[in-house]
């Protein structure tokens, strides 16, 4: 389970967590000024962010030790872990807001849909891991990994949360690219999906169809389900080239910006930061996912290959989801942005998943083959 030698210290990937803790420094930042009380002082939710920051960067150090076979032996399990947490937050869960996705840890509360982010990668990995010897891969090959995600995605989906689900479907279509379809098979998974958008729809929630309404029309609501993406079009468009400096944001600070803290901590960003920084930080961002393509691409073995693939389409698929949100070209289901949204459930599962990465890229400068 825990294998480190000389060899792996040796090839620590510095690199990666380097520019991990740099997106880290800029994303608490950012939350600090966007809790930042009228009267001044620390907000509760920057010194919990702080504390769950802390308890990530332990989960990550855990997850650079542990061996990768340990991930592909035990992914199952994990991914069994997750099923329990999401049913029990059906049962036993927290509600907030009319959603019922946290369960209470004493002081801390878990939402278990992004444990089941995680363990659905693993899991994938496990499954594609027997197959490696097949290149391009048939029909059969995507029912049950199909089965696997569909599962996760309907628990969530009752919660209800819509953003976390579509972020399960996507991961799924997202390894299934990367690993390789036949053109028919691509075909029949994109009618399948066109047919069961009239199905779903009937199953959102009022407030949901009532977003994707205003994502077409944002003026057909302007105070009610339109008003979360106009005050975030004006917060970013405000910001102009170099912003209007830290702590000065006066969409955030004047409160017409809802959720500044997680879902359009992004528009603070902007407001503050300007195009300049909004673009840093997007760079920064989609270094991280290239950094994950490399780690996949020289990965020692398929379930490598696959769990890093995986880990960086969850971020790349929130970044590009939770910045169109913000700025208008695409719907608002409630997407963090990665390190930067606030979160603890989030966080955690962010740093373990970049743990992972890093015992990856460790084990396969150290072992190349296995």
């Amino acid at each position: 389970m825990f294998k480190i030698d000389r060899k792996l210290l040796k090839n620590f990937d510095w690199g990666l967590a380097g520019l991990v803790l740099t997106i880290l420094i800029l994303g608490l930042i950012n939350l600090y000024s966007a809790t930042y009380g009228k009267e001044g002082g620390v907000s509760v939710y920057f010194t919990r962010q702080l504390l769950w920051v802390g308890i990530g960067f332990v989960g990550l150090v855990i997850a650079v030790c542990i061996n990768d076979e340990f991930y592909r032996e035990n992914a199952v399990i994990f991914y069994i872990i997750s099923l329990v947490l999401l049913i029990l937050v059906d049962i036993y869960g927290m509600i907030t807001s009319g959603a019922q996705r946290w369960i209470r840890l004493g002081p801390l509360s878990l939402q278990p849909s992004e444990l089941a982010k995680l363990s659905l990668i693993l899991v994938l990995g496990h499954y594609y891991e027997a197959k490696k010897s097949i290149e391009v891969l048939p029909f059969r090959y995507v029912i049950f990994p199909f089965i696997l995600t569909i599962i996760p995605t309907v628990l969530v989906v009752k919660q209800p949360d819509l953003g976390t689900a579509l972020l399960l479907l996507f991961i799924f279509i997202s390894v299934l690219l990367y690993e390789g379809i036949s053109f028919k098979t691509f075909v029949g998974l994109f009618l399948a999906g066109l047919g069961a958008i009239p199905v779903m729809w009937r199953f959102l929630k009022p407030y949901q169809k009532a977003r994707l309404l205003t994502f077409i029309n944002p003026g057909r609501d302007p105070l009610g389900a339109g008003y979360h993406i106009i005050q975030s079009k004006i917060a970013v468009g405000s910001g102009g080239m170099w912003g209007k400096g830290f702590l000065k944001g006066t969409q955030c600070k004047l409160e017409f910006l809802p959720e500044h803290h997680t879902d359009f901590v992004f528009s603070v960003l902007a407001e503050e930061w300007g195009f300049v920084g909004s673009f840093v930080v997007i760079a920064l961002l989609f270094i991280l996912v290239i950094w994950g393509l490399e780690v996949a691409r020289n990965a020692r073995n398929r379930f490598g290959e696959v769990v890093a693939v995986g880990i960086t389409a969850m971020f790349f698929w929130q970044i590009i989801i939770n910045i169109g949100m913000v700025i208008g070209v695409m719907p608002v289901v409630g997407i963090p942005l990665p390190f930067f949204s606030y979160g603890g459930s989030g966080t955690l599962i962010n740093l373990f998943a970049i743990g992972i990465l890093m015992s990856i890229r460790m084990r396969q400068r150290s072992y190349p083959s296995s």
